[in-house]
């Protein structure tokens, strides 16, 4: 539907001092701060894992070497979404001298619009990253006690149940420091950065951030400072909804990733049948995860 003048009667009005509605301030591309980005040509993009080899065995004298197998775990598959919104003033708004004040404020709309759109595409990632959630390429959830391996054991991503923490913190570091590959090989992976609800970021602060431990009698240094647990801090986005949940990036490469198909575009023409003015917005881009080890999560006790 057009925007027309029965919309806006107050703008064809004297005395109007103010239009208000539309200029609020908006959250940042938070996104990048846990999704790393590239480009696609393709209308979907697969990656596939690869498991190594398993930890060699010795070799009595006089007896053969031992061979093995390398092969293809499984397979991440990104399907872009194409994203688009417009508005239209219809010819009768435009004679009367209101294409100027509403083509400037509804730009900018647009441009709002299909920011808030990625960022809630984005954070849906890990929104759903819990049971209940979509499946990723190894059969399970994203947040995992169960991600399956090639020789039959299994990597965990998760904690079960367990608010944001001195102590559910310091177990989700050493859980990560027990990752193997799909053969059972230590990864040595560490975790970066602290992702967290507004609801959290107080608590975050104290945990990351002060010299001593909290919330103890206990003259006690903080290790997860004091050690780097944590080298990236945290951030807080706005755009998770459990306020109780949380989760750790991790030097694990290939992990959440957004492919851009077509950056973000916008555009306007007329239509010669009604006369009206038309304008959109289009981009069409993915969120996923190729390797599930990128994140650690936990929904917290409620």
């Amino acid at each position: 539907m057009a925007i027309s003048r029965a919309q806006l009667l107050k703008e064809l009005l004297p005395g109007l001092n103010a239009l208000f509605g539309l200029e609020y301030k908006k959250y940042g591309e938070e996104h990048k701060e846990i999704f790393s980005t590239e480009t696609s040509e393709r209308s979907f993009e697969e990656e596939t894992k690869l498991s190594g080899f398993s930890a060699a065995p010795v070799k009595n004298e006089g007896s053969a070497i031992s061979y093995d197998n390398a092969q293809e775990a499984w397979t991440a598959r990104y399907q872009h979404e194409t994203i688009a919104l417009g508005f239209s003033i219809t010819e009768e708004a435009i004679e009367d001298n209101l294409y100027d004040s509403l083509s400037a404020r509804y730009t900018k709309g647009l441009a709002r619009a299909m920011a808030y759109t990625k960022q809630v595409k984005a954070a849906a990632i890990l929104n759903n990253a819990f049971a209940g959630g979509p499946t990723y390429g190894d059969g399970v959830v994203l947040c995992s006690a169960s991600h399956p391996l090639v020789s039959g054991g299994v990597n965990s991503n998760i904690l079960a149940a367990a608010d944001l923490n001195e102590t559910s913190l310091e177990a989700a570091v050493i859980q990560i420091a027990g990752w193997t590959d799909e053969r059972g090989l230590l990864i040595a992976a560490k975790p970066v950065k602290l992702v967290v609800p507004p609801s959290l970021m107080f608590v975050s602060t104290r945990l990351l951030e002060t010299e001593l431990r909290v919330s103890t009698n206990n003259n006690d240094i903080n290790a997860l400072k004091n050690n780097g647990s944590i080298p990236g801090g945290y951030c807080v986005n706005h755009f998770l909804t459990d306020t109780n949940g949380w989760f750790l990036t991790t030097d694990v490469p290939n992990g959440l990733k957004h492919f851009v198909r077509t950056p973000l575009s916008t555009g306007m023409d007329g239509d010669f049948d009604t006369g009206n003015v038309r304008y959109k917005s289009r981009e069409r881009y993915s969120f996923g995860a190729s390797d599930p080890l990128g994140i650690f999560g936990s929904s917290g006790s409620a």
